[in-house]
């Protein structure tokens, strides 16, 4: 097997640009300004139209730009900063309006999440699953999908309409007493019914943060939020709580918002 001699590898053209040009969006450009056409550019730089577009995807891939249908192609804001922290002690939609359900059925949790509810757990029981979107500037920044199963609330009604089902799921959740909860962050990719909601192609990077609530010596609800990694940043901190900060362009101040 060939070795690959990476110390002698050159760097391709368009990452070299892609360097060039986000220099030149911190120096010359304001967030929301939109940029000239590739033409302009591809002359400005001394470059193919080819090698420009590989470096515009890039910078847009990494959340420094963003294409608007209609505008062009614009400086992207700050990336929303995710502080991971401890546990804040509260349950999914409890004291926090920043996420909305957009639905809720009732099917078998996937193989994947039936094995954080630990062992003893049927993984052919049905469970609530809600679904949720959070929006930063009118624009979807996360999706969650919110899984109940029923044991956790037996008290709820059979007799739901689909818009009342994941409110009345939530409030049966939040009569329990919640014990304590874990986090685990992962890099992934969208898979298609989150980048549609996200607004993004599927195969899109993101950033997946599973939390697993426990209640009564058990898992007794598992939450899977999925970030968009071109607008979001993690942070890590002490708040005891996971924070979002919207960053407003226009005043300079931060919109803090606590999440569960």
């Amino acid at each position: 097997m060939g070795t690959t001699q990476v110390e002698a590898a050159q760097e391709p053209k368009y990452w070299h640009l892609k360097t060039v040009l986000g220099d030149a969006l911190d120096s010359e450009f304001a967030v929301g300004e939109v940029l000239p056409n590739e033409r302009e550019l591809a002359a400005r730089f001394g470059v193919a139209r080819a090698t420009l577009r590989q470096a515009l995807e890039q910078l847009e891939l990494e959340g420094r730009l963003q294409r608007r249908r209609g505008v062009g192609t614009t400086v992207a804001p700050p990336r929303i900063g995710v502080s991971v922290g401890p546990s804040q002690g509260s349950w999914p939609g409890e004291g926090d309006d920043a996420w909305h359900a957009v639905g809720c059925v009732e099917a078998p949790a996937p193989a994947a999440v039936a094995r954080l509810f630990g062992p003893g757990y049927d993984a052919g029981r049905s469970v609530h699953t809600i679904r949720r979107v959070r929006t930063s500037d009118a624009q979807p920044v996360a999706t969650d999908l919110l899984y109940v199963p029923r044991a956790s609330v037996p008290a709820l009604s059979q007799l739901l309409t689909p818009a009342a089902h994941p409110l009345a799921v939530l409030r049966e959740l939040h009569r329990l007493e919640l014990e304590n909860e874990d986090r685990a962050v992962e890099l992934g990719s969208a898979r298609a019914e989150d980048a549609k909601q996200l607004e993004r192609l599927p195969g899109a990077p993101v950033l997946v943060l599973t939390t697993r609530y426990h209640s009564g010596g058990r898992v007794a609800a598992v939450s899977v939020a999925t970030y968009r990694a071109d607008t979001c940043r993690l942070t890590f901190g002490d708040s005891g709580a996971m924070e979002i900060t919207h960053h407003d362009t226009a005043s300079g101040e931060d919109d803090r918002a606590q999440a569960s």
